[in-house]
């Protein structure tokens, strides 16, 4: 199993609540669940990056090329 950075995080009352129904809905520990929210986003991020960085290439030359 790979190892595990621990840190220690300081969280809202309230919110930690509903990270425990949320975990409980999904059969996830609050740390799994956790884990599983954050993965996701940056699994979102990387594919808007991509997004955007194949929407800008074509946009650029599009804007040279009629410049020109």
């Amino acid at each position: 199993m790979a190892e595990r950075k621990q840190f220690l995080l300081r969280i809202d009352p309230q919110l930690w609540a509903e990270l425990e129904a949320w975990a409980a809905d999904e059969l996830r520990s609050v740390n799994g669940q956790i884990e599983y929210i954050l993965r996701e986003a940056v699994r979102k991020r990387r594919g808007a990056r991509r997004k955007g960085q194949e929407d800008e290439g074509p946009t650029a030359q599009g804007a040279d090329s009629q410049s020109a």
